[in-house]
This record gives C-alpha cells, structure tokens and sequence, in this order.
C-alpha cells in the first residue's frame, strides 16, 4: 500500500492574527502538511519567535515571499495579505498551477472599479479576476468546488450576509430597508498598533467607527444585489467592542408580508441552511450570543418578529478570526479539494 500523502499547502503573511489561526487549523487538518510560511517584515524570523506558544509544534522559519519557491513548493497558498499585495502574486501562483484562497479584499469584487474606488491601486488583473469565486460556501458551495481563486469575504460581510441571505432569496424583505449595526472585538483591525486598539482607550467604551464609509459596505452591497436581481443599497455601520474576539451582526428590516411571525421566519431559516453545517438557527426567543462561537466555525442566528413596526430583526454571531477569517479559508479549501466540508475545522466554541 502506498504511504498516505498529504497536500502541501503555504500561507504568506503568516505572522497576523489571521495567518496564526489558519497555522493552527491546517497543523491539525488531516489532508494538509504546512511546507511554507512567508511574510516581508518577519523574514528570517521562527515562526516560533513570533508566537512562542506554539514552539513546540511549529518549526517552520518565516521566509521571504518569493513567488517562484511558493509555487514550486505547495499546491495550495493561503494569502494573509494587506489590501492590494494578493493581486500582484495570485496571477503568477495560478499559472504555475496552485490553488490560492485570498483572505484579502483584492479578489472579493467582480467589479474591478468598485475595488478601486474604494481600496485604490492600479490593476491589470481582470482576467484573473474574473475566475475568482466570492468564498462564502453557504451562497456559493458548487462554485468554490470548481475554483482555483477564491476570494473570501470579510468578517462583517460573512455575519451580516448569513442574517440576510434567506430573506433576500425568498423575497421576504424590501431590500432598501435593511439596516446593519454591526460590532466587533479588537482582532478584528489585525494585529498592529492603533491608539484606539489600546487598552486604556477602548476599555470600558464602545464606538462606532467608518460610519456611512466602511469598505465593507460595497461588498455587502455588491452580494444584496446578486440575490435581489437589482442594486440594492445597504445601511451598516461597524463598532468596536472592548473584547477580543467576535462579531455580532443585528440586522433589521421591513418584511413584504407583516402577517409572518418569528416562528415562520426560524422555519425557513432552517430549511435554507439545511445543508449548511456550520451555520445554527437558535430556537424561538433564543438570541445569539458572541461568546457561543468563540474558537469555533459556526454562525449562530436568531430571529424575531416585532409586528408593531412589520420589521424583522436577525442576530448572527461568529468568531471573526474563525468563521469570519481562518475558518471560512479552511472551509474553501475543504470544498476546492473535494474533502468533506467539515475537516480540520472546530464544531465546539470556548465557553465560558
């Protein structure tokens, strides 16, 4: 019998809290051996310099990025970069034959100038562009399945969509009228120094911030109108919150029909996501909580009916690092290699 071979996967821009979470998930994902770390402002570095907690099974250096050893090392690479570095190494990745999952901004937009109106730089990609694949799998499983390029989305868009995409498939909401008030923990902005990311300024506050301009907003936007079959606009304004980790989505709209009630809406919830393992539709009255998805894949949702104003409001919570980021790139892969959706990824959050 043969020896079992594993695929050979790498990740560049190891050293953020994206590129640590996606290390720890594919060191324990039984198809994938980890051959490749790479990063511009660690090169050089062990990776176990970076983060000593994980010394003990992780030997690999910090490498620079160079496409050519990236594409003849592994089959499958992760891009943990900042806005506008995938776009200019994904191309040469895909022609030398390996499958890329971009955790960036620069490959979730099938409109190359609605990207550049909002994250800038000069691209001569659109041929590669146009293969990439938007890496939700509960919208998108059958097109991630057949994808070299998939760009995942966002941790407010993966939220803020899974609340929505059951009332916009099925006609249920004026879509105009949909208003997000989102908030996340302080990983969510990426392991860096910000004055507001410091403990004395946001402990103890919660703020909203990019109100009425955050980036997010056009891919929301960009996925809204996919569904709808017209270009719909979307209210959504983010929050930190003084924790590390997680986001709650609280969506609200008008419904078409105000004699449905919340006991409709949690049924057809479940039914959209009957073949969606990672995402949980809460019982009637049951509101979702941050703290239940921490460390985990899963999305928690909530819904209720308030008849006095016709108005739906859904709760969805995820772990933004997980769900929102790491997981959701793990879970792409599961789908692009034909694995079972659910391999290498954690069913169970940190609790309490």
């Amino acid at each position: 019998m043969g020896k079992f071979r594993r695929v050979p996967v790498g990740i560049v821009g190891a050293s953020g809290y994206g590129g640590v979470q996606l290390v720890r998930l594919l060191m324990d994902h039984p198809e994938v051996e980890l051959v490749y770390l790479g990063g511009e402002n660690s090169a050089g570095k062990s990776f176990a310099s970076i983060y000593p907690h994980l010394a003990h099974a992780v030997k690999l250096p910090i490498e620079a990025v160079t496409p050519e050893i990236i594409a003849h090392r592994c089959e499958v690479v992760f891009l943990c970069l900042p806005n506008g570095l995938a776009y200019q190494i994904a191309p040469y990745l895909l022609e030398k034959g390996c499958k890329v999952v971009d955790l960036s901004a620069d490959y979730r937009f099938s409109d190359l100038a609605t990207y550049t109106t909002w994250y800038g730089g000069e691209r001569n990609d659109r041929s590669t562009l146009a293969t990439a694949v938007y890496g939700l799998p509960e919208l998108y499983r059958d097109r991630i399945a057949e994808a070299q390029l998939v760009g995942c989305p966002g941790s407010y868009p993966t939220a803020s969509l899974l609340a929505l995409l059951p009332l916009l498939k099925q006609g249920l909401i004026v879509p105009e009228t949909a208003i997000i008030d989102a908030k996340s923990g302080a990983s969510g902005n990426g392991r860096q120094g910000k004055v507001n990311l410091l403990l004395a300024e946001a402990d103890n506050s919660l703020a909203a911030y990019g109100v009425a301009r955050h980036r997010h907003t056009p891919e929301i936007e960009q996925i809204c109108s996919y569904i709808a079959g017209h270009e719909v606009t979307i209210q959504f304004t983010p929050h930190l919150i003084p924790m590390v980790r997680g986001i709650l989505a609280t969506v609200y709209a008008t419904l078409r029909d105000p004699g449905l009630v919340g006991d409709d809406l949690i049924t057809i919830y479940t039914a959209f996501y009957r073949n969606s393992p990672w995402v949980k539709i809460c019982e009637s009255g049951v509101y979702p909580q941050t703290k239940w998805a921490s460390g985990s894949n899963l999305c928690y949702i909530g819904v209720e009916v308030d008849p006095r104003t016709g108005r739906v409001i859904v709760m969805s919570a995820i772990d933004n690092l997980i769900k929102g980021q790491a997981g959701q790139a793990v879970q792409c892969l599961n789908l692009m290699m034909d694995w079972d959706e659910t391999l290498g990824l954690p069913r169970l959050g940190f609790y309490p």
